[in-house]
């Protein structure tokens, strides 16, 4: 089959959204045109992804609320999703991982809808051309203008990521099933190339830093010594330190991510709006868990659009080994 066989028999993002809105009555047209919206920005982040190594120094002087400086490719992909998310009033409220404060938007839908997002997890990786991506979560606003009541993760009603390596891909799920769609850069389109993706019964991988093995809790060191000291398992061990790699390996591949509290961070690291519901609730939606080690990712009520979380992530059996 010739190349632009194949390219014409797959669906683009708009004609799958068109095909869920008829087969589910509860998808609203407005989250198939966020969808649509954020792939769009996403085109624009990748090319400036595949260039990066001609940007010379990478850095910004710009810190972040969390303390971590910021690269310069950061406040591009932060600035493009707000300029393009904010530009058709879907949105009441736009949350950002670079962001000190949720941005409130004067919004003419009903119903109206927040955002968080990631613009760029793992840019410290840039330099180094490791991949990174854009991780979103998108909830149906409940609160008039003013002050925003955060939800737990369980009322999201999206949620994806795209991550940008060897090939673009971008995955999201609105509650019926998980797809994944590959960037065709000959048409300047988003592809179906993983349909109704679902985490393998049988786990390859476990993903961790091991330098911090002895700052990890006894419960957490006994289930990594569960993974190496198995007879009837065979995990290798795969961590990049970006976490939509990561998370994109083992979803494809079948295995457990941990990021766990440490003394120096007791609250964990990663961030609850951010990164751990929009991943939680597509593995939840390809058939694993997600946990902070105590309970689902998901029950968790956020205090704050910044809060943290240890983070245990992939196949249930491999999740529950560390509670």
């Amino acid at each position: 089959m010739s190349k632009t066989a194949i390219q014409s028999s797959r669906k683009t993002i708009e004609q799958h959204l068109l095909e869920m809105q008829a087969k589910h009555d509860d998808l609203p047209q407005d989250i198939a045109n966020i969808l649509y919206d954020i792939s769009l920005a996403t085109k624009m982040i990748r090319n400036n992804v595949i260039v990066a190594g001609f940007q010379g120094d990478s850095t910004s002087d710009h810190v972040n609320v969390h303390g971590e400086s910021v690269k310069k490719l950061d406040i591009f992909a932060n600035n493009c999703l707000i300029d393009i998310l904010s530009a058709h009033g879907r949105f009441s409220y736009i949350g950002s991982e670079e962001e000190d404060d949720i941005i409130t938007i004067n919004s003419s839908k009903d119903p109206s809808y927040a955002i968080f997002f990631d613009p760029l997890d793992g840019s410290s990786n840039i330099d180094v051309n490791v991949s990174v991506g854009t991780i979103f979560s998108i909830y149906q606003s409940d609160s008039s203008l003013g002050d925003i009541n955060l939800q737990p993760g369980s009322k999201q009603v999206a949620a994806g990521y795209v991550i940008y390596g060897s090939s673009v891909m971008l995955v999201y799920t609105t509650g019926h099933g998980v797809f994944g769609f590959t960037y065709d850069p000959n048409i300047g389109e988003f592809l179906l190339s993983h349909d109704h993706i679902r985490i393998p019964d049988s786990p390859k991988y476990y993903s961790v830093n091991e330098s911090l093995y002895p700052h990890f809790s006894p419960n957490v060191q006994a289930a990594l010594d569960s993974f190496k000291l198995s007879q009837t398992e065979s995990l290798s061990s795969r961590y990049v330190g970006s976490l939509v790699a990561d998370f994109h390996r083992n979803l494809l591949k079948g295995g457990v991510f941990a990021y766990p509290a440490l003394p120096t961070h007791p609250q964990g690291k990663l961030r609850l709006m951010y990164e751990a519901n929009p991943l939680a609730f597509i593995c939840e939606q390809a058939g694993g868990s997600a946990s902070n080690g105590s309970k689902p990712i998901l029950s968790i009520l956020p205090a704050n659009v910044h809060d943290k979380t240890p983070l245990f992530i992939g196949n249930t059996p491999l999740v529950n080994r560390f509670k």
